[in-house]
């Protein structure tokens, strides 16, 4: 979410400065509780097998791309308590500028985030495609699309409805 749709108390829907009562968008999970729980496991389907801080940082860098404030706060939490670094967290964004942060293949994965999340700007390049195959054999590549996948899908359910960072309840 970008300022340009946050009312008052960074909530989109929300009436103002007047006081009154933000506007509630509906709860996705309980209005549409069968899409909601097929999410769920496509979702831990595309984890299974890829390391938790590989799986941690594409979200990470897909909610930065995304705006998606209550992801990104949600999956930086998920990172801490597997022993992410802090060093390490607050590079994600300029993962470019800072290679020495990551791997190789966390960069090559990375990239492949921002392709696939942009792919509207510019489709996944041959070559971002080409690095991502050299570093993931084809079951690992299959399982980072699906959850780049799957965060991008996150990210416009949290957006979509106005999810607050910092009120998620799992």
């Amino acid at each position: 979410m970008n300022s340009s749709t946050a009312g008052a108390g960074g909530v989109a829907g929300a009436t103002g400065s007047s006081g009154a009562a933000e506007n509630v968008r509906l709860d996705f999970g309980k209005s549409a509780p069968k899409v909601f729980r097929a999410l769920i496991g496509f979702d831990a389907a595309a984890r299974e097998g890829l390391d938790p801080a590989l799986v941690e940082l594409i979200q990470i860098r897909a909610s930065h791309l995304n705006h998606c404030a209550y992801c990104l706060h949600m999956h930086t939490n998920d990172a801490r308590k597997a022993g992410e670094s802090e060093d390490r967290l607050h590079m994600v964004a300029v993962w470019r500028e800072a290679p020495h942060f990551f791997s190789a293949r966390e960069r090559a994965a990375l990239a492949l985030t921002e392709a696939v999340t942009l792919v509207a700007t510019g489709g996944v390049p041959d070559d971002v495609y080409a690095e991502a195959a050299a570093h993931f054999d084809d079951r690992e590549l299959a399982q980072v699309l699906a959850l780049i996948f799957a965060i991008n899908t996150w990210n416009r359910v949290a957006l979509s409805t106005a999810k607050r960072a910092g009120t998620d309840q799992r």
